[in-house]
C-alpha cells in the first residue's frame, strides 16, 4: 500500500467527524437494572415511541455527556418550560408520585436506592482518521439529600458498561482504580471543566460555543427571530476595550520591572567593592586570630622543651655521680689503708711519749671540717626559706613546723600540677576537636562554592553513590530543597524558612518508574548515613487552593522546568501553609506561623526556636 492511499480521508463525506457510534446507559431513569443501548453506527437515528416511553431520558443522557449540568434543561424534549425534571431524578429513577398518609402533597418514588449507581456512556468514531472516543460519566448518590456525586471518562478507546463499568463489588473507588490503570484512559476527572477540555480537544473543538450550540439546539421546536439566534448563540463576542487596558498594564509592569532591574544592577555594582574589602578584612581576622593562638602555645611548648632538657641533664649529673662515686669508694679504701699505717705509726710514736699533741691536732681538724659542714648546710637551708617567704627557724620546734608548712606547700604543689596537666588535656582534645570542625567546615564551603544548592555534601555524596550503583541520572533525583528557592523580595525571611523546611527540602524525590531501583539499593547499603525519600506517583491529581497573601508558600519559587516540580509544590501547600507574622500579635493569632527571628509555631500549642546555628 503506498504513503498516499494510508493519508485518504473517508469517502463518504456524510459520516465526516466524531459521530456517535453507541449510546449506553445503565440505571438512568426508568431504564433501570441492565445496559440499554442505542446503535447509532455514524448514521441519523430517528427515537421514537409512545408518551412516557423514555425518549426524552436518553436525550437528556446525551445532552449531560456533553452540556455542564448548571446548564442543562431536562426534558426540554418533551416541551417542559421549567425543570420539572433534574439529575438525581434520573439516578434514583422516580418514576412516579404518591400522597403522604396525612393527604400532603405528592411525594416522588424511585427505583432505586442511593446505595446504587449509575453510568451513561458514549462511543464516538472518526471515520476519516480511524478514531475512537469514549464518553462516560458514573453517578452515585452521597447523601440522601443534595444532588448525586459524579466522576468523568474520557477515553481513546472503545469502552463498554459491562466491560469496563461493573463487577468491582460496592467500592466506587475499586473502580476508579479500575479505570485509571486501563492504558486507553489518560485520566479520571473530578470536575466537568478538565474534562470538557479534554473531550474537546479530542473533537477538534476551539471553544464552548458549538456545544452551546447544540444545547440550544436539542429538541428545537421554533425559532423566534433567526438573525438573534445566530448573532446570540453562533457568533462569539469580542470587546477590545479590556485587553488595551490590559496591555497598558502590561506594559506599565515592564517598565517598572526594567527600572528595577536597572536600579538592581546599580546596587550590586556599588557593593561589589564593600564586599571585596569585606572578605578580605575576614580573611586579615581569621589570620591574626590563627597567629594569636600560636603565640599563646609557645610558652607550653617551649615549657615542654625545657622539661625534656632537664630531664637528659638530670640523667647526665646521675651518670656523673655514679662514677665520681665509685672513685671516691676507690679513694676511700686507699685513705683507710693509708690512715691504718699512719696509726700504726702514730701508735709507735705514742708509745715513745707524743701521742698527746697528734690527737689534739686531730681533734681539731675534725672539729673544723664538722663546722664548715654545718655552716654551708645552713646557708642553704636559709637561701631556701628566703625563696619560699618563710622565716628562718632558730630553734627545734620552729624547724619542725617550718618542715610541716614546707610538706603541705610541696603537696599543694602536686596537686596544682597535677590539675594543670588535666586542664592541659583538655585543653589539646578541644583543639583537636576544633581543628577537625575547621576542616570540615573548609571542606563544606569549597563544596558549597563548587555547586548552586546548599545541600549537604553528605547528602550529595550519598545520591552520587546511588546514582553510580543504579546508573541512574541524578538529575532525574533532586532533592526537594533543589527546587526550592526563596524570591528575592522576601530574602530577609530565608533564615527562618530554611528552618522550617530543612527536613523536607533534604528529602530525595523518587519518580515512581525508578521506586524499585532506588528502594532496592537503599535496602541492600550500609549507608553510613540517613536518608529520607518519597515515592512521587504519576497519577496523583493535585488540587490546587489559593494560599493566604502572607503564607510562606508564596515567598517560595519553585523551579516549573523539573518534571517533579507539582508535586513538590503541591506537598509545600500542604504540609507548609505558615503564616509569615510581622508581629508577635498576628504570629499569637494564627494556628500555624513563623516569625523573621526563626521562631516557629506548628499549632495552637506546639512553639519551636532553634537558635544553635546562625
Amino acid at each position: 500500500m503506498s504513503d498516499s492511499a494510508l493519508l485518504d480521508f473517508s469517502a463518504d463525506d456524510t459520516r465526516a467527524g466524531f459521530r456517535l457510534r453507541r449510546m449506553e446507559v445503565y440505571n438512568w431513569g426508568t431504564f433501570d437494572r441492565r445496559v440499554w443501548t442505542i446503535p447509532a453506527n455514524g448514521r441519523n437515528t430517528l427515537l421514537t415511541g409512545d408518551i412516557g416511553s423514555g425518549k426524552s431520558t436518553l436525550v437528556d443522557a446525551i445532552t449531560t455527556l456533553l452540556v455542564p449540568a448548571n446548564r442543562v434543561t431536562y426534558n426540554k424534549a418533551a416541551g417542559a418550560e421549567f425543570r420539572e425534571r433534574d439529575l438525581k431524578s434520573y439516578v434514583l429513577g422516580y418514576y412516579k408520585s404518591e400522597r403522604g398518609e396525612a393527604g400532603t402533597s405528592g411525594k416522588p418514588v424511585s427505583l432505586r436506592d442511593r446505595h446504587s449507581y449509575s453510568v451513561i456512556l458514549g462511543v464516538f468514531h472518526n471515520e476519516g482518521f480511524d478514531q475512537t472516543v469514549t464518553l462516560a460519566q458514573v453517578f452515585h448518590q452521597k447523601e440522601q439529600h443534595g444532588q448525586p456525586a459524579r466522576f468523568y471518562v474520557v477515553a481513546d478507546d472503545d469502552l463498554s458498561i459491562v466491560e469496563h463499568f461493573s463487577g468491582f463489588g460496592q467500592d466506587l473507588t475499586q473502580l476508579r482504580k479500575n479505570l485509571r490503570g486501563h492504558p486507553a484512559i489518560e485520566s479520571v476527572y473530578d470536575s466537568f471543566p478538565a474534562y470538557g477540555a479534554a473531550f474537546r480537544r479530542r473533537f477538534g473543538l476551539g471553544s464552548e460555543q458549538a456545544l452551546e450550540l447544540f444545547h440550544q439546539t436539542v429538541s428545537m421546536k421554533t425559532v423566534g427571530n433567526l438573525t438573534g439566534f445566530v448573532r446570540e448563540h453562533m457568533l462569539e463576542a469580542f470587546d477590545v476595550s479590556p485587553r488595551i487596558e490590559a496591555l497598558i498594564h502590561h506594559f506599565d509592569d515592564l517598565s517598572r520591572a526594567h527600572e528595577a532591574v536597572l536600579r538592581a544592577k546599580d546596587q550590586i555594582f556599588r557593593l561589589e567593592p564593600l564586599v571585596e574589602r569585606l572578605d578580605a578584612h575576614e580573611s586579615s581576622v581569621s589570620r591574626r586570630d590563627h597567629w594569636l593562638y600560636c603565640r599563646g602555645g609557645l610558652r607550653t611548648h617551649f615549657a615542654a622543651l625545657k622539661h625534656a632538657l632537664l630531664d637528659t641533664r638530670l640523667a647526665n649529673i646521675a651518670s656523673d655521680r655514679e662514677r665520681s662515686q665509685s672513685r671516691y669508694d676507690l679513694h676511700s679504701t686507699e685513705l683507710s689503708q693509708q690512715r691504718g699505717e699512719r696509726d700504726s705509726l702514730k701508735q709507735a710514736i705514742a708509745e715513745n711519749g707524743g701521742d698527746r699533741i697528734e690527737q689534739l691536732r686531730s681533734e681539731r681538724t675534725r672539729t673544723e671540717a664538722e663546722r664548715d659542714r654545718t655552716l654551708e648546710r645552713w646557708e642553704r637551708y636559709d637561701a631556701l626559706c628566703q625563696k619560699l617567704g618563710i622565716d628562718t627557724p632558730t630553734g627545734a620546734d620552729a624547724c619542725a613546723r617550718t618542715r610541716q608548712e614546707a610538706d603541705n606547700r610541696l603537696a599543694d604543689s602536686d596537686r596544682k600540677g597535677d590539675s594543670l596537666q588535666g586542664t592541659r588535656s583538655e585543653a589539646e582534645f578541644a583543639f583537636r576537636q576544633l581543628r577537625e570542625e575547621h576542616a570540615r567546615l573548609t571542606t563544606e564551603i569549597d563544596s558549597l562554592q563548587g555547586r548552586d544548592s546548599n545541600i549537604d555534601s553528605s547528602q550529595l555524596a550519598l545520591r552520587r553513590q546511588l546514582c553510580d550503583a543504579t546508573g541512574i541520572d541524578d538529575a532525574r533525583l533532586a532533592f526537594a530543597g533543589e527546587l526550592i528557592s526563596v524570591r528575592d523580595e522576601f530574602r530577609d525571611w530565608e533564615g527562618a524558612i530554611e528552618r522550617v523546611l530543612r527536613s523536607f527540602g533534604l528529602s530525595l524525590l523518587v519518580p515512581a518508574d525508578l521506586y524499585t531501583q532506588v528502594s532496592e539499593w537503599v535496602e541492600r547499603t550500609h549507608l553510613r548515613g540517613r536518608l529520607v525519600y518519597y515515592r512521587v506517583s504519576d497519577h496523583i491529581e493535585y488540587e490546587g487552593s489559593d494560599a493566604d497573601a502572607g503564607s510562606l508558600v508564596n515567598r517560595l519559587a519553585i523551579r516549573a522546568d523539573h518534571e517533579l516540580a507539582n508535586w513538590v509544590e503541591h506537598e509545600i501547600r500542604r504540609r507548609f501553609d505558615f503564616l509569615c507574622a510581622d508581629s508577635m500579635d498576628e504570629f499569637r493569632r494564627a494556628s500555624r506561623a513563623i516569625t523573621r527571628s526563626g521562631q516557629i509555631k506548628g499549632s495552637q500549642s506546639r512553639h519551636e526556636k532553634d537558635d544553635r546555628h546562625r
